[in-house]
């Protein structure tokens, strides 16, 4: 997945904690589009024919299908020829900071109308020339599935942060609620919100972070999917209150691309910064004073 995860464990049998750093890992071999044994790896090869995964893959598979369905195609997993003609090619550690325009454009990527999930054998068939980029989407599902497994297993409380997408259950460490603090993007010594969960989700998406310079151009890895290319517009982060990770991770992309003061997602809390320092936040987040 490209980043650092940080697991809490609240009570429970003894290696709660080990089990949660295993099943991340296991969920990364699974999941990244970066490692060519993969599942995704698989399916965006597949070409048309059905592919049978495990259960884990399915249900990523239909979390992302589900958020496009959701958002209108706001999110769409089906970036990916976009994200690599852009030149994010490869595991961002290792993409270029600078280097010559690429030689094509991608165009604006297929959508997921004809993806189909057989359950309960776990078949996936993506039609012709679709691939996924399961990218932060797949952060946020498996901070829920890890929660909700460490929580099957005995632990009391958890929560799992897998870069920035956040998912808690149960009890917190300490106090009524788990206390979480959400970076000002524009200002890393600050916070923009301090939030309190019961259970529930946070995901944060901003331009600020992974981008790179292609033939002058400053370009990062939010798509549009109208367009094919990188987002444009004020904001440079967003960030969502929802009750499940895959979900506040998915509605990041759909602020990021939906018209400015438009409807947030459905059962979501919305915090958006833009360029001149202007924040926006749904009346239910509190803001941090300066």
């Amino acid at each position: 997945m490209g980043t650092a995860a940080h697991v809490v464990v609240v009570g429970g049998p003894d290696g709660l904690a080990e089990q949660a750093v295993r099943r991340l890992a296991e969920l990364e071999r699974r999941w990244s589009r970066f490692l060519p044994d993969s599942e995704v790896s698989r399916l965006n090869r597949a070409g048309g024919r059905l592919a049978v995964v495990s259960p884990d893959t399915a249900l990523l598979v239909e979390r992302a299908v589900e958020a496009w369905q959701r958002t209108a195609g706001a999110y769409d997993p089906t970036v990916l020829p976009a994200l690599v003609a852009a030149g994010y090619d490869r595991d961002f550690a290792a993409v270029p900071a600078d280097g010559p325009a690429p030689a094509g454009e991608a165009g604006p990527p297929p959508g997921c109308g004809g993806i189909v999930v057989h359950r309960p054998f776990n078949g996936v068939v993506l039609p012709a020339g679709v691939a996924l980029d399961p990218g932060g989407i797949g952060k946020g599902l498996a901070a829920d599935v890890v929660t909700a497994e460490l929580v099957e297993a005995g632990a009391a409380g958890a929560m799992v942060n897998v870069g920035g997408d956040l998912r808690v259950r149960g009890e917190p460490p300490e106090g009524d609620t788990w206390s979480i603090a959400v970076e000002h993007p524009l200002h890393p010594e600050r916070h923009l919100l301090e939030l309190g969960l019961v259970d529930g989700a946070v995901a944060t998406s901003s331009r600020l972070r992974r981008r790179w310079t292609r033939g002058g151009r400053a370009l990062h890895h939010l798509i549009d999917p109208r367009t094919g290319q990188p987002v444009a517009g004020p904001l440079v982060a967003v960030t969502v209150v929802a009750a499940d990770g895959w979900w506040a991770e998915a509605a990041t992309k759909a602020v990021f691309v939906g018209p400015a003061g438009g409807p947030p997602p459905p059962r979501t809390h919305v915090a958006t910064v833009a360029e001149d320092g202007t924040v926006r936040l749904d009346p239910a987040l509190v803001p941090v004073m300066a």
